[in-house]
């Protein structure tokens, strides 16, 4: 999201006028969830998506009809027959989208909420939701930019206090507000640039990773080879934990090209805080690799942090269905814990 963000700084910044389209609301299968977002500048170029199909195009004509009109506006979408098809979902649903219009008058704001996005700032945006409610405040470590009309300062003391986990609708009686967090992607450090990294990188980027791709080899690790990483680092796997550092919130996953390299960041990670680490290869390899570092040192509740073989079982064998079983372990993780 941060790249997203930006984007919306850097066009208010030259003076553009937008339109933002928020999913406020989701029931069933549809396939915008809550938070995901659009953005429409004035030539009619679309960034970002609320879902596609029927729902992204009435977006779009809503959003060129907003651009002349100013102000903001709510649809709803109730999902079926030919929508579920076009939309490849499972079964019908219904969702709710906010359309606003942003001007230099929104730019503080958003350069706030990329300021969070960078820093890694735990912060949340507020938006009032017509027709009773105006305006748009962060909320960020105590600090308030913005304006809510009709938000009392005890409603957004205690959001400052204790920040909401998922985006929703608030009632506060008077109105409606949308409240949402705004939290950096947790790092992705995934070591190894081989095939099933190329697999794994743009699935994970997909579902809200930030991904750094990691290898020794230049001809591997470049952008060409992935361009949906965050980035891409050229490093010698013997030293790399001294300068790649992994946070409580970090995920490490070792795909390398062998397993000397898998045990030698291994070794580096396993003294880190990551939420997770996971590696690659056979139940035998795994179990060659642990015997040494035991021998090192580590002890066997060090190596109970280790997913290996990594991802969920599901029979995989291609690179594709590699990576899937792997990006549904830290999906599970993120969301349910270790």
């Amino acid at each position: 999201m941060e790249r997203f963000y930006s984007q919306i700084v850097e066009k208010l910044r030259e003076g553009h006028r937008l339109v933002l389209a928020t999913v406020i609301r989701q029931v069933g299968s549809s396939p915008g969830g809550v938070g995901s977002k659009m953005v429409i500048l004035p030539d009619g170029l679309g960034l970002g998506s609320v879902g596609g199909g029927r729902v992204e195009a009435q977006v779009m004509e809503e959003a060129r009809g907003l651009l002349q009109s100013g102000g903001s506006r709510r649809l709803d979408f109730k999902l079926t027959g030919k929508d579920v098809l076009d939309m490849q979902m499972i079964c019908g649903g219904e969702m709710e989208i906010l359309l606003e219009v942003l001007g230099k008058e929104d730019l503080e704001v958003f350069e706030g909420v990329r300021e969070a996005l960078q820093k890694g700032t735990p912060a949340v945006l507020l938006t009032g939701l017509p027709p009773k409610m105006r305006g748009r405040m962060l909320l960020i470590e105590g600090r308030k930019t913005g304006s809510l009309q009709g938000a009392d300062d005890s409603f957004l003391d205690s959001l400052s206090a204790e920040l909401p986990r998922e985006a929703s609708i608030i009632d506060l009686g008077h109105g409606e507000v949308f409240c949402e967090p705004i939290m950096k992607e947790p790092d992705l450090y995934l070591f190894g640039a081989g095939h099933i990294a190329q697999e794994i990188a743009p699935l994970a980027k997909r579902v809200g990773f930030r991904v750094v791709v990691i290898d020794d080899r230049p001809e591997f690790a470049n952008c060409e080879r992935f361009p949906w990483a965050d980035e891409v680092l050229v490093e010698d796997f013997e030293r790399v934990g001294e300068r790649i550092a992994a946070k409580a919130d970090s995920y490490v996953v070792i795909v390398t090209r062998g397993h000397l390299h898998d045990y030698t960041v291994l070794r580096q990670y396993l003294r880190s805080p990551a939420r997770y680490i996971g590696m690659i290869g056979s139940r035998r390899k795994r179990d060659m690799i642990y015997r040494q570092l035991l021998s090192e040192g580590f002890s066997p509740k060090d190596l109970e942090r280790v997913h290996a073989p990594i991802g969920i079982d599901i029979g995989a064998e291609t690179p594709q269905e590699i990576a899937v079983s792997i990006v549904a372990e830290l999906i599970k993780v993120r969301r349910l814990g270790p």
